[in-house]
Order: structure tokens, then sequence, then C-alpha cells
């Protein structure tokens, strides 16, 4: 017997949740509004249904539900292509938005991402299987900092707390400075800038990402730090306003 689940989350306005979610290429495949508000969508093998409530604030929504997925960097760089066709870059603050793949310790270092769609649903995505570390990560998988970044991502991705995320890794930044393994250096420094994004502190963001850009690094670790880096270039268009 195969069983198939399909969670029905809470919104506001299903056309609002149709044209977001065809922005990452789901199709509608039911769409009603009598006698109440329902709306089906699929892409591939995810399936996600909506009931529309008159007066629901996103904000205060707790809907949430899990996608397992072969390849988490595949979709993540499909959904980032249709909202960078859609709005430019990628949506990083606020209600809807989308995080990046980052492996989570207290998921078996199973690497996932979230997206959070215009209903305040949270959408968890994560492999179905986890990959396996890098064979030359050494001591920078086990250094304070790396332990602290670890605990700033369980904060700041599965918790959603953004002001602990960033709390954590205030100190230990400060306790590192310069002396941390320079992969865990970039990798932390990046991700809170993006915290920085998220909490509106685009002096604190831009900062952090002119610290990124002025390490050296030499091409082995550069191909290593892709995702961060590639992570700071859509920083760099959050924090740009500010700058000019």
């Amino acid at each position: 017997m195969r069983e198939t689940v399909i969670p029905i989350l809470p919104c506001r306005d299903i056309d609002e949740i149709a044209a977001f979610y065809g922005m990452l290429g789901f199709d509608t495949t039911h769409h009603q509004t009598r006698p109440n508000p329902y709306l089906a969508l699929r892409r591939d093998g995810i399936e996600l249904h909506f009931a529309g409530i008159t007066g629901f604030d996103p904000e205060q929504s707790y809907g949430s539900c899990i996608v397992a997925v072969d390849d988490t960097a595949r979709l993540f760089e499909d959904f980032a292509a249709g909202m960078r066709a859609a709005h430019g870059k990628l949506l990083l603050t606020g209600i809807p938005r989308i995080t990046r793949p980052r492996k989570r310790k207290n998921t078996g270092d199973l690497a996932g991402f979230t997206v959070v769609d215009p209903g305040g649903n949270w959408i968890r995505i994560f492999r179905s299987q986890a990959e396996p570390a890098p064979a030359d990560a050494g001591d920078e998988a086990s250094g304070p900092l790396a332990r602290a970044l670890e605990n700033a991502i369980v904060q700041g991705e599965a918790r959603g707390d953004t002001h602990q995320a960033a709390k954590i890794l205030d100190g230990n930044l400060a306790r590192a400075g310069d002396l941390a393994p320079v992969i865990t250096l970039v990798e932390a420094l990046v991700y809170r800038a993006e915290l920085a994004v998220r909490l509106g502190d685009l002096d604190t963001a831009e900062r952090l990402l002119a610290r990124v850009a002025d390490t050296t690094l030499d091409d082995s670790q550069r191909e290593r730090l892709s995702d961060a880096l590639a992570n700071a270039a859509d920083l760099e268009l959050a924090v740009r306003p500010a700058v000019l």
C-alpha cells in the first residue's frame, strides 16, 4: 500500500498563495472560492493545499510542514531562479522569504532550507539522507566557532529565533577574532550578516560583508566556500540600497 499525506495550510488569500508558489514552479491543480476558498498546488512530488481564512494574520501563523527531497541544493536553485526572475533578488526578510540550505545538528546533519510563504507557513525542506562531511574538514568542524555556528543555525533556522542566533555568533566571533580557521570564520560572518539582514540591521550586515570581501582566500578555500560566497552576493543586493 502507498500512503500519501497532504497538509492543508492556512492563508489569508489563496490568489496571493497561488502567485507566490507559481513563481516557484508549482502548478495549480484546484482553485475554488465557494463554498470556501481552497487551493491545491503541485510541483513534481510536492503537493500543498491551502484554506483561505478571512482575517487570518500570517505573522501569527503556526502552519508548517516538512518536505523530504533528494537534492535540496537543486530545488533551492530552482526556487531562487524563480524569485530572481520575479523580483531581481532573493526574498530574505519578512513574509514571504527563503533561507539557504544548511546542515542542522538537530536533524542529524540533514541539509535543509525553509520557505516562509505569504500565509506565514514554514515549508521546511530537507534532504532525504545526510551528506557525508568533507574529507578535509579537519579541526574546522569541531572548533569553538564551528560549534557556535551550529547552535546559531538551530536557533535561527529551526526555531526562528533570529535575535538569539545573532547573540550566539556575536560573542563567539568577538572571541575568535581572525584566529579561527578561515572556512569557519567566513561561514560564520556570512550567516551573521544574513541574520543582520533579517533583523533590518543593514549597517551591521554591510560591515560583516566587507570583512568577508577583505578575507584572503585561495582557490581551494573559495571552492569550499562557494555556497557561503554565493549567499554573500545575494546579501549584498539586500544591503545595496543602504550603501548607495
